[in-house]
């Protein structure tokens, strides 16, 4: 069967070294399902890869993506009851292709009764939040968010008050965002206000940045000693010096938990998660065809989004 992917041949901007190719799917291998998709995200953790940010762990060529939502069309023995399922087809190929490939004791089945526009974004900020939270317990805890306005922080505040954080404060840079997470139970605080960013920052007790920069030069030197700070991102571009009387700074990157989850855990943390993601406030979403890749990357970069761009191949042939 043909199949069309997203690839990229060298690093460098998206934009410029992404190419959509055809080729003939090669064989299906033993134990691994075969997913033909229907939507998959543009997130932040699709694209810094594709920049050589991590080259050290990535074959070129690649294909991007890293999530998505498609439906069973080959299973391996075991498996053949997923066949005309919806899955999340993880851990395995680029998920920004027709045709993906993934280990079927991974793939996470989607109830019924979860949406394919939001079984799509279940993957990498769920989890993400899921896992920090768990690692590092926010009950009666004062909590501070940077980008409050990403996929990811609204669901670190939402969760952390439902976890029982006594208060959760989001730093956001479009004031379109303010009123949003106010509905949420979150207190808005503009980045531009630096008095109030260090005032909430010395009052935190953790802290999950997905800035870095300057931004969170300024929280790490306002906060307390006996806090915490978690950095799961820089998507400012910059890095940031630590000093010597900053508090505890712990680095939290998703990849290097997945080891540690076997095929039973990392199934059962879906089960978890699937019922907190029907009871969040999420972005919206806007389809773009496959073809109009270029247009997705586009409406991500634009500041002040309040939706997420993904990109549809129900509407795209092979």
């Amino acid at each position: 069967m043909d199949n069309t992917a997203l690839c990229y041949r060298q690093f460098g901007e998206p934009e410029s070294v992404l190419q959509r190719e055809t080729a003939v799917k090669a064989p299906l291998q033993a134990d691994m399902l075969r997913v033909q998709m229907l939507l998959s995200p543009v997130n932040a953790s699709d694209l810094i890869p594709i920049t050589g940010a991590y080259r050290h762990r990535i074959t070129l060529p690649a294909i991007a993506g890293y999530e998505g939502v498609g439906r069973v069309i080959a299973a391996p023995v075991g498996f053949t009851h997923l066949l005309g399922q919806r899955v999340l087809p993880l851990r395995g190929e680029g998920t920004w292709q027709h045709y993906v490939d993934c280990p079927a004791a991974l793939a996470i089945p989607v109830p019924d009764t979860i949406d394919t526009l939001l079984a799509a974004r279940a993957f990498i900020n769920p989890l993400a939040a899921w896992l920090m939270l768990n690692l590092w317990p926010v009950q009666g805890k004062r909590v501070l968010l940077t980008a409050a306005g990403s996929d990811c922080a609204i669901l670190l505040g939402q969760w952390a008050l439902r976890r029982g954080a006594t208060d959760v404060y989001g730093i956001h840079r479009s004031a379109i965002h303010a009123d949003r997470l106010r509905g949420m139970g979150i207190v808005p605080i503009a980045q531009q206000e630096s008095g109030s960013v260090r005032a909430i920052a010395a009052a935190s007790d953790i802290v999950y940045d997905a800035t870095g920069g300057e931004l969170a030069q300024t929280i790490l030197s306002a906060m307390r000693n006996s806090a915490a700070f978690i950095c799961y991102g820089l998507l400012s571009g910059q890095p940031f010096t630590l000093q010597r009387h900053f508090p505890p700074m712990h680095w939290f990157h998703i990849r290097n938990h997945f080891d540690a989850l076997s095929p039973q855990a990392w199934q059962s943390a879906f089960i978890e998660i699937w019922p907190l993601l029907t009871s969040s406030h999420y972005s919206g979403a806007r389809l773009l065809p496959f073809s109009a890749w270029q247009t997705a990357l586009a409406d991500y970069r634009q500041a002040g989004r309040d939706h997420k761009p993904l990109l549809d191949f129900t509407c795209d042939t092979p």
